[in-house]
């Protein structure tokens, strides 16, 4: 007896079928990683963002030069000279149309203060300074945040209490009056210091996103598991737990270094963060707030780093946080 086909002729074939190789499907598999990569470089905003703030890092890291790396611009942030044609600006950007085209540099492109110092140098001194607070509070208040989380979130009970209990004193408190306390007393001991110490006080948000994922995941089939062959409670929070929020973790660097811009510019306009002789893009904004009217590029163009910064960022972290999410399950080949 001749045994009957599984599929009518002239049936298409199943997707997934092992008939889609004769025409012509490939369904390729694609990891975890794969996944998130194609889904942030989907992201417009993250692509114009990632390069803005790579733009941004570049120029401040590499024309004046910072720590191992040396600079390709010929003044100094400290140096002093004399002001010609009144600081103004020379940079200058000429349309095609307009006849020749391009971007003049000049001497002073930025322009000069008050004692003459080039402007362009001060400004990539003040944008390194920032940013180097600001990568500060955000790895602080992560690694705080991930620990505090993770841990009121697996042990529960008097532990999850307390924890959970500090933090909403903490966030009762507003960021920018604890901040600026902490700020007082940290200003002088310098920039590390400071970063710090702000992270110190400004990472409850990331505790509150890492416990809320930890409660999820505690009561999965691999922690019940890890508990039943006697893995200790540390191994399981940092070996099964963490990394399965690693996704909440990266968007919640990207978003504090965002804030910490912004706390750190705050602060400085207050005349408790960073302190002289050393400047940071708060500063300067402070410094020459009254050059607003007349020497309007003393004030603009620490305040366009400042915005440059925080944005870009801020799209960074946006398409982290779809590129993370599980229901973002369509990718374009």
């Amino acid at each position: 007896m001749r045994k009957k086909s599984a599929q009518p002729a002239g049936t298409p074939p199943t997707p997934g079928s092992a008939d889609d190789a004769a025409q012509g499907m490939n369904v390729a598999s694609r990891t975890q990683f794969q996944l998130v990569r194609a889904r942030f470089f989907r992201h417009r905003g993250a692509l114009v963002g990632m390069a803005l703030f790579g733009f941004i890092l570049t120029l401040a890291a590499t024309s004046i030069g910072w720590g191992p790396i040396p600079g390709w611009w010929d003044k100094s942030p400290t140096g002093t000279g004399v002001v010609l044609e009144g600081g103004r600006p020379t940079l200058g950007v000429w349309p095609t149309f307009l006849g020749g085209g391009g971007v003049t540099w000049g001497e002073h492109p930025f322009g000069q203060d008050d004692i003459g110092r080039d402007y362009f140098a001060v400004v990539m001194r003040g944008t390194q300074v920032s940013l180097t607070v600001a990568f500060l509070v955000g790895t602080v208040a992560t690694v705080i945040g991930t620990v505090i989380g993770a841990c009121a979130g697996y042990f529960r009970g008097w532990a999850e209490a307390v924890l959970m209990r500090v933090t909403d004193v903490m966030i009762t408190i507003p960021t920018l009056v604890i901040a600026a306390v902490v700020a007082a007393m940290a200003g002088r001991q310098g920039i590390v210091v400071l970063g710090i110490m702000l992270g110190l006080v400004t990472w409850t948000q990331t505790a509150r996103l890492v416990r809320g994922e930890v409660l999820s995941l505690r009561e999965k089939e691999f922690v019940e598991a890890a508990r039943s062959v006697g893995t200790s409670a540390k191994r399981i929070i940092f070996r099964h737990l963490v990394p399965n929020v690693v996704g909440i973790i990266i968007v919640s660097v990207t978003l504090a270094i965002a804030a910490a811009v912004l706390l750190e510019t705050g602060l400085s306009f207050l005349g408790i963060g960073v302190q002289p002789p050393d400047t940071s893009l708060g500063r300067l904004i402070t410094d020459y707030q009254t050059a607003m009217m007349t020497r309007a590029w003393l004030f603009y163009w620490p305040g366009l780093f400042i915005i440059g910064i925080a944005l870009s960022v801020n799209f960074i972290g946006d398409g982290l946080r779809d590129a993370f999410d599980p229901r973002q399950n369509r990718v374009r080949d």
